[in-house]
């Protein structure tokens, strides 16, 4: 859109300009015969003279183009370059620090992640299988069939069937424990996430305010308030407070995404406790 309102500035310059330079070169009325005797090198001269209106409107032609050209340079500026100049001009010490935070939190999501999707399972087929070996081969196959499943409720089975010898209670217990330990297993880290989401916009808040007291140092020194120092050190200040607001929402989306998946996998370990329960004590594999 600029562009299109550079040209048009130019071409009505131009139109201008020419517009006033055949107006200039119109005939007079009561001076046509002036003109006609005037001598061939006096014409000359006067064609030879450079007309302003068309001096100014090429220099302007100069300039819009200049700027056009400067501002092409900024639109091919791709959003990595973009990205490192803000980084160096909010300093790069300062900028560093929010950008730690950011990287081994996204470290700590990715590995979350990846922990509870391979802790996923299909809870509904898993318990088929244990319910049809405890009916066709007892406690001994149902373990093996939670030894070959992975993810926490396998686990949790598994250590209630190995307790089927002790009576329902000692059951109840074992899953009950067990499942506090599974919880924590899935949980593990998210403290860490939780620390670094409150800690990238804090350092950003510490930068600002001690670009702040740089902004004020210049200052004092200059003796006076000069607007580019001021808006300078503004400037550089912010830049770190938008990169640690950038960095604590990118983390939080991942934090609250993980706290629902671990949610929806406790909730699955409940249900199948209770099931595990049922399914012992309908087939009689404990003792009472």
């Amino acid at each position: 859109m600029k562009k299109v309102f550079s040209s048009l500035v130019i071409a009505a310059a131009m139109t201008f300009g020419f517009a006033n330079f055949a107006t200039a070169q119109d005939p007079v009325d009561g001076v046509e015969d002036v003109m006609d005797a005037a001598d061939d090198t006096t014409a000359g001269d006067v064609a030879d003279t450079p007309d302003p209106v068309t001096t100014a409107a090429t220099e302007n032609n100069g300039e819009e183009t200049s700027a056009e050209g400067e501002e092409g340079k900024k639109k091919d500026l791709g959003f990595v370059q973009a990205l490192k100049q803000k980084f160096i001009e909010g300093d790069p010490f300062w900028m560093t620090l929010p950008l730690i935070c950011l990287i081994i939190g996204l470290a700590l999501s990715i590995e979350r992640i990846v922990y509870l999707n391979l802790s996923t399972i299909n809870t509904k087929r898993f318990l088929d299988e244990v319910e049809t070996a405890l009916k066709n081969g007892g406690t001994e196959a149902a373990k093996d069939v939670c030894r070959n499943t992975r993810g926490p409720i396998a686990s949790i089975y598994y250590q209630g069937l190995d307790r089927a010898d002790e009576g329902i209670d000692m059951v109840e217990k074992s899953v009950v424990s067990y499942g506090g330990v599974q919880m924590g297993l899935l949980e593990k880290g998210l403290s860490w996430l939780s620390l670094f989401i409150a800690l990238a916009p804090m350092l950003g808040f510490l930068g600002t305010v001690i670009g702040m007291i740089f902004a004020f140092d210049k200052i004092v020194e200059e003796g006076q308030v000069s607007p580019t120092t001021v808006a300078d050190g503004i400037k550089v200040s912010l830049l770190t407070t938008v990169f640690g607001l950038i960095a604590a929402i990118i983390l939080q989306i991942f934090y609250n995404y993980i706290v629902s998946k671990v949610d929806g996998i406790v909730n699955e370990m409940e249900d199948a406790s209770i099931s595990l329960i049922d399914m012992m004590l309908k087939h009689k594999v404990t003792n009472s």
